[in-house]
């Protein structure tokens, strides 16, 4: 101890020795205790970084603030305080129909559409390591941004076969949690799950299809077998719930994919899965298609084109050139474009039909234009749904040629067909030289590597292009991918379904070119939004970029000219649920399968149910309970009604039958088709 203190009292010397020798006088003793200065550990003034810091740690701050008061305060507060604000909350439809008492009845099987369901990795290359069985798509896609080279490896497919690259298997995730939410707070099939289990559905009446939705309909059963895993789930739920057949609930290319499946179940092994023509009048009470794709939709067409759609295109518009360059070695619409090509289930989606369907050069079954500039009242009140479905009446609509899918320049878009000077791209290139390809050089392939610029220019020359030539030219820009898909789908109009070469899958999912099933008491509806501006055709430029950009790319100054035209931003709208147009969503339960018809020899019953669009009327509606949006609408509580109902065990004709807003029967009839 007493050597302690002496060690202390000889450092506590040192210390004020040294102390002493730094502060000679009173204005240095001083400095001592002033804010330090401009040597860098003075004051300094307030700089943006200290700025952002501050901010962020404020944010957070509050944020967590404002957590765990939500999640100490009892559960009937915010309720109480959305109620102040925007009245009573009505009851959710699952609630309402208990009180009715409605409860389980049929079992019911969701089939999510493409993008909308989650794949995980099961084997993948060294870059991928740690990530075996979490979610590549789907949920936060943390993965996306933390390595995304790596994950546009493996989320592509081999550029020959259409299925799995040497060393990776990613698969679909399996059960309801599949397809429930998109992201984290985005859901798709949640919010209806949600519903059918308020009166009494639970899991084992209540099946989720989930599959690879970037292999071809037929590769999802090579590879994974899904098609005889759905056949098997049905046949159990039938089993199990006293012979009660289900009630299928598609949704977008869900749609395509249940048609081809309602094929291959009853075509004979192996190419089938061998059910017998009776195996869906047996199994399906109804199918509830919602926002199908029946006839394709012309932003499968850009997409494939130039890896756009409008909101795309007004974001490339906006930076031109970022998104095309090796910026920070992303390089992003030739990574899209290298990674979507790989995905045959897009070609499912290219309009079938031809000319016949989508209309020509100078006419297109809408004729008049939908009247884009209309505002859409925030609540469906009967008043107000009278006064939304007459909005498309408006005098002011002009005539738009929505048979030209895609036309070089507005101009081209506007004129007659006579005073148009079209070269055709295939001969003038095939019989012109052709030039060096430059862009052999570039760090992203891509098919369009290989044209050649004499050849991409006479895309362009060639100026219009209609669903009757939309196939030519991406056989033209697109040959791989056009290949593979060709051997698994097809799109055309069926001049006798009874040429045995219509038993081929590649026809399956295609309704002009099939039957439906042998099932008379089974139903079919078609469920869709209306009132919403929808993609239908596409003013483009020649992309003046690098050699190594995609050559192509929608004009985004290509305006109609007043408020209420339906050209905006290169991209001509008509009506639809915003992804998917009236006319392919709603002509076949229209016209093609309505009655007794070559394509529906049974007299299948067929319903068309239109929900018109109503934008959420205000922040805490979130997504809106009475909208038509493409995805958004699997949370519109009319539609969800309509699904319980018939779950528990209504028909179509206890629904009320067809309830439409569009002009959709009209279009229908403007449709040369034989039936």
């Amino acid at each position: 101890m007493s050597f302690l203190r002496r060690r202390k009292g000889v450092d506590s010397s040192k210390s004020s020795s040294f102390v002493g020798s730094k502060i000679e006088d009173g204005d240095e003793k001083k400095k001592l205790f002033e804010s330090p200065g401009k040597d860098g550990y003075g004051s300094q003034k307030w700089s943006c970084w200290d700025s952002c810091c501050w901010f962020i740690g404020f944010v957070c701050s509050m944020w967590w603030l404002l957590l765990l008061l939500y999640n100490t305060m009892p559960a009937s507060i915010p309720q109480y305080v959305t109620e102040v604000i925007t009245g009573p909350l009505t009851d959710s439809p699952g609630v309402k129909l208990r009180k009715e008492g409605l409860t389980v009845n049929h079992p019911v099987v969701f089939v999510p559409g493409i993008v909308t369901g989650g794949l995980e990795l099961w084997e993948g290359h060294q870059c991928a390591e740690g990530l075996f069985r979490k979610r590549l798509w789907g949920g936060t896609f943390g993965e996306l941004y933390k390595r995304p080279l790596c994950w546009a490896q493996h989320m592509s497919l081999d550029n020959e076969t259409g299925l799995d690259p040497p060393g990776i298997r990613v698969r679909p995730v399996s059960g309801l949690v599949a397809a429930d939410y998109f992201a984290a707070g985005y859901f798709v099939w949640a919010v209806l799950i949600a519903n059918l289990a308020q009166i009494g559905y639970e899991e084992k009446t209540m099946y989720m299809a989930a599959y690879d939705w970037r292999l071809s309909f037929q590769n999802t059963e090579v590879r994974d077998q899904t098609l005889s895993r759905m056949k098997s789930n049905i046949e159990l739920m039938v089993a199990t719930n006293g012979g009660k057949k289900v009630v299928v609930i598609p949704h977008s290319m869900g749609v395509l994919y249940f048609l081809h499946f309602m094929k291959w179940v009853e075509a004979p092994a192996p190419m089938g899965g061998g059910g017998g023509s009776d195996w869906c009048a047996k199994h399906i009470k109804a199918v509830m298609n919602i926002g199908g794709p029946f006839l394709g939709v012309p932003k499968s067409v850009s997409g494939l084109f130039s890896v756009e759609a409008r909101d795309i295109a007004v974001a490339r518009a906006f930076a031109p050139g970022f998104l095309d360059k090796d910026v920070f070695g992303l390089q992003t619409f030739q990574h899209l474009m290298r990674i979507t090509r790989t995905w045959d289930s897009t070609m499912s989606m290219i309009p079938k039909g031809g000319d016949t369907i989508w209309g020509g050069l100078d006419w297109s079954p809408e004729g008049e234009s939908f009247n884009c500039g209309a505002k859409r009242l925030k609540n469906n009140t009967i008043n107000n749904m009278v006064q939304n479905a007459n909005i498309n009446l408006a005098d002011n609509v002009k005539s738009v040629n929505y048979g030209r899918i895609i036309s070089f320049g507005k101009d081209v878009a506007e004129a007659h067909s006579s005073k148009i000077k079209r070269v055709d791209f295939q001969q003038d290139a095939v019989s012109s030289v052709k030039l060096p390809n430059l862009t052999t050089n570039c760090d992203i392939w891509i098919e369009y590597h290989e044209i050649g610029n004499h050849r991409i220019k006479a895309v362009a020359d060639y100026k219009v292009y209609t669903a009757g030539s939309i196939l030519d030219l991406l056989h033209f820009v697109a040959p791989k991918l056009m290949a593979r898909g060709g051997a698994h789908f097809s799109h055309g109009i069926a001049d006798d379904l009874d040429d045995p070469k219509y038993q081929h899958y590649k026809y399956w999912s295609n309704p002009l070119e099939t039957k439906l099933p042998n099932a008379p008491d089974m139903e079919i509806y078609s469920m869709y939004g209306v009132g919403i501006p929808t993609e239908r055709a596409y003013v483009y430029k020649l992309n003046s970029g690098t050699d190594c950009s995609i050559p192509f790319q929608i004009d985004t100054s290509a305006e109609g000219g007043s408020e209420d035209s339906c050209l905006k931003g290169g991209v001509f709208s008509a009506d639809g649920d915003e992804t998917v147009p009236v006319l392919s969503a709603g002509f076949m339960c229209a016209k093609g399968w309505r009655g007794k018809t070559r394509f529906n020899p049974s007299g299948i019953r067929t319903y068309i149910r239109e929900y018109s669009h109503a934008p959420p009327a205000n922040l805490l509606e979130g997504r809106g309970t009475q909208s038509g949006a493409h995805v958004d609408i699997m949370g519109n509580f009319a539609l969800i009604e309509d699904v319980l109902r018939v779950a528990a065990g209504a028909t179509g004709k206890e629904l009320g039958g067809d309830h439409v807003y569009s002009d959709i029967f009209k279009w229908a009839a403007r449709i040369n088709l034989q039936l």
